[in-house]
C-alpha cells in the first residue's frame, strides 16, 4: 500500500512540477509570457518562475539527506547520503550509505526512488525510507561511482620518440 502511495506521490509531484513550470507567474498581470526553451540551448530563454512555498506533497532534498533506511525487518540498514537528479530536476536515484561504522568503511549504493516506501515517523520523528533489500544484499550490490570532473591537462613536452612525458621538476639545489 505504501509503495503504491509513493508511486502516486512521485507521479503527482512530476505532473504538478510540469504544470507549475508551464503556469505563468501571477505576481505581475502585465508580465509577458516566456518563450519556450530550445533544445540544446545552454542559456535559459524562459523567464524564471518563483515558487513561494512548499506543498504537502512535495519534499526538500535536505529533508532526505541523513534519513534512516530500513530493511524488510524494519531495522536500520543505512542512511541517505545523496540524491541523484537529472538536468530536468527528476530524482534518478537515492544514494544510500551501507556497512561500515559511523560512516567509516561504508559504501554507497544507488537505488531508484521507486525502490522505497515512505514510512511515517512516530512520536514526532522524521519519516524513514524502507527498502525490500537486506543489509547483506545492499552490501553485496555494486557500489555507486560518482562522476569525477575532468582534470586539467598538465603541460606536457614531446620526447624524441613522439610520445609525451610529464614535465620534470627543477632539480633541488643544496
Amino acid at each position: 500500500m505504501t509503495k503504491k502511495y509513493m508511486a502516486i506521490l512521485a507521479a503527482g509531484t512530476m505532473l504538478a512540477t510540469a504544470a507549475i513550470a508551464q503556469t505563468p507567474s501571477t505576481t505581475t498581470p502585465s508580465q509577458p509570457s516566456a518563450a519556450p526553451a530550445t533544445t540544446g540551448s545552454t542559456s535559459p530563454t524562459a523567464k524564471p518562475t518563483i515558487i513561494n512555498s512548499q506543498k504537502s506533497d512535495q519534499f526538500l532534498a535536505s529533508s532526505f539527506k541523513g534519513t534512516d533506511v530500513l530493511g524488510p525487518d524494519d531495522k536500520k540498514i543505512g542512511d541517505v547520503n545523496d540524491l541523484l537528479f537529472d538536468k530536468t530536476g527528476n530524482i534518478q536515484a537515492v544514494v544510500v550509505g551501507v556497512g561500515g561504522f559511523l560512516g567509516i568503511g561504508s559504501k554507497d549504493v544507488a537505488l531508484t526512488m521507486a525502490s522505497f516506501d515512505l514510512v511515517p515517523g512516530t512520536n514526532g520523528q522524521s519519516p524513514k525510507l524502507k527498502v525490500s533489500m537486506t543489509k547483506d544484499e545492499l552490501t553485496q550490490a555494486a557500489a555507486f561511482e560518482r562522476q569525477k570532473p575532468p582534470q586539467p591537462a598538465a603541460a606536457q613536452r614531446p620526447t624524441p620518440g613522439g610520445s609525451t612525458t610529464m614535465p620534470r621538476a627543477p632539480a633541488a639545489t643544496q
